[in-house]
C-alpha cells in the first residue's frame, strides 16, 4: 500500500465555479469560493499554501510558487446538485436522472396518506427555509401537535417537530414512516427529521437532526472496503448519507469545530483505514442563509485548523479535501449551486505541487481511495500514480 490511512474531508458546499450546464439549474454565475472572495477578503494562508489559489484565480488567495499539496477540480458527472448525488458519486455511483424535487410542495394524496399513517394532521407542505418555517408555523405546531412538512430546491421531505411536543423517538418513527412511503415513483433523496426547541419567537433547531436516505446501490466504495476488512470511521452526516453501510465507527457532530475536533481524536485512535468526514456548517448555516460573512469565517476557522491536522499525520497518511456541490451565498438563491468542486491532496509521503487538472467525475476520488486499499469501483479514474 502507498498509504495506510486516508483522511477524506468533504467541505460541504464549498464549490469553485459554475459548471457549463449551471444555467440549466438556474445557477449561472454561481462560484461559491470565487464570489465570497470578491465580496469579503479572506485570510486562508494554509489553504493557499496547499494550492487552493493554484486551482483558479481567487481574490486574496495567491497561487503558491511551490504548493505543499496537489490540486485540481472535480466535475459532478451526475445530474443534480444535492448532498446525496455528490456523496454517492464520490463512492462510484452515478445517477441517470436527478432525484425529483417538489418546489410547489408535495401532492395532496401523499400528505393525506402520511397523515393517516402517523395519526396526526400536518402543517406547511411547501418549499421553505428551515429556520423561517419554524418561525411561521412553530407556535401552531406547539398548539396542535401537527408536524411541519416542508421541502427545498433539493430532493428532501423535511419534518420539523418540537422536542417537548413530540419526543425524539416518535419524531424518528414519523420520519421512518415517511421514508417507507416515499419509495419507487415517489422516491426523494432524503427524509430529514428537523427537531427544534424553545418558546414562540425564540425557536431554535437542535443537534438531533437525522437523515433517512435512499439506500445506495450495492458494490459502492464503502461496501468494497468493508469486504476487504478496511476500517471506516465516519464523522458528521456521512453515516446518515450511506445508512451506515460499511462503517465500523462513527461520530455525529454539532458543528464544524466539533467535527474538526473529532477528526483529530479519530486520528489518535484509528491507525489504519479510512476516516471519512463531512463538515456541514458551510452549507447548513451559511450557504442556505446567504450569509457571506459567516461562510467566510467558517472557511477561516477550517484554515486555522489545518496545521493541527497536518501535525497529527503519520508517514503513511493521505488527506483529501473536496466538496460535494456548491451553495453560493452571494446569489439571490438560497439553494445549492451546480459547481465544480476543489480537490486538494497532501500527506507526508505524497508528492507535492502536482496539478491534477479537471477531473471528469467525483468518482476519481473514490477510485483513488479504492486503489490505495487494493479494491476497485465501477466508475472513476485513479490519480494515485500521479501523487506517488
Amino acid at each position: 500500500m502507498a498509504f495506510r490511512r486516508v483522511i477524506w474531508i468533504v467541505l460541504d458546499s464549498v464549490g469553485i465555479g459554475e459548471m457549463p450546464d449551471a444555467a440549466d439549474y438556474g445557477n449561472a454565475g454561481s462560484d461559491t469560493l470565487g464570489n465570497i472572495a470578491k465580496q469579503r477578503l479572506m485570510n486562508l494562508p494554509n489553504f493557499a499554501r496547499l494550492g487552493l489559489g493554484n486551482i483558479k484565480p481567487l481574490r486574496g488567495i495567491p497561487a503558491a510558487a511551490e504548493p505543499a499539496g496537489n490540486y485540481g477540480r472535480c466535475t459532478l458527472a451526475s445530474p443534480g446538485k444535492d448532498t446525496t448525488t455528490g456523496h454517492w458519486e464520490m463512492v462510484g455511483i452515478h445517477l441517470d436522472k436527478p432525484f425529483p424535487v417538489h418546489p410547489n410542495g408535495f401532492p395532496q394524496e401523499w400528505i393525506t396518506e402520511f397523515e393517516d399513517k402517523i395519526g396526526r394532521h400536518s402543517l406547511g407542505n411547501k418549499a421553505a427555509s428551515g429556520t423561517e418555517i419554524i418561525k411561521e408555523l412553530g407556535q401552531e405546531h406547539v398548539r396542535t401537535g401537527a408536524p411541519i412538512v416542508y421541502t427545498s430546491a433539493d430532493s428532501v421531505f423535511q419534518i420539523a417537530m418540537h422536542e417537548d411536543v413530540i419526543p425524539l423517538w416518535e419524531q424518528y418513527k414519523i420520519c421512518e414512516t415517511a421514508r417507507e412511503m416515499l419509495r419507487g415513483d415517489r422516491e426523494v433523496g432524503r427524509v430529514i427529521a428537523r427537531p427544534f426547541e424553545g418558546e414562540p419567537g425564540h425557536f431554535t433547531r437542535t443537534t438531533n437532526r437525522k437523515d433517512f436516505a435512499v439506500p445506495p446501490p450495492k458494490g459502492m466504495l464503502l461496501d468494497q472496503l468493508a469486504d476487504a476488512k478496511v476500517t471506516i470511521h465516519s464523522i458528521g452526516k456521512i453515516f446518515d448519507v450511506f445508512l451506515g453501510r460499511g462503517i465500523a465507527d462513527y461520530d455525529k457532530t454539532k458543528s464544524n469545530l466539533d467535527g474538526m475536533k473529532k477528526t483529530l481524536e479519530a486520528l489518535a485512535e484509528t491507525k489504519n483505514g479510512l476516516i471519512y468526514v463531512n463538515l456541514v456548517d458551510f452549507d447548513q448555516l451559511f450557504g442556505h442563509r446567504n450569509d457571506v460573512e459567516g461562510y467566510a469565517k467558517a472557511l477561516e476557522e477550517a484554515d486555522s485548523w489545518l496545521p493541527s491536522l497536518e501535525a497529527s499525520l503519520d508517514s503513511g497518511d493521505l488527506v483529501i479535501l473536496t466538496a460535494d456541490h456548491g451553495c453560493d451565498p452571494t446569489t439571490p438563491s438560497t439553494d445549492h449551486s451546480r459547481e465544480y468542486v476543489p480537490l486538494l491532496v497532501f500527506g507526508p509521503g505524497a508528492k507535492r505541487g502536482v496539478n491534477l487538472g479537471l477531473r471528469a467525475t467525483l468518482s476519481d476520488i473514490g477510485q483513488t481511495v479504492a486503489e490505495i486499499f487494493d479494491v476497485k469501483i465501477s466508475k472513476g479514474q485513479s490519480f494515485l500514480a500521479a501523487i506517488t
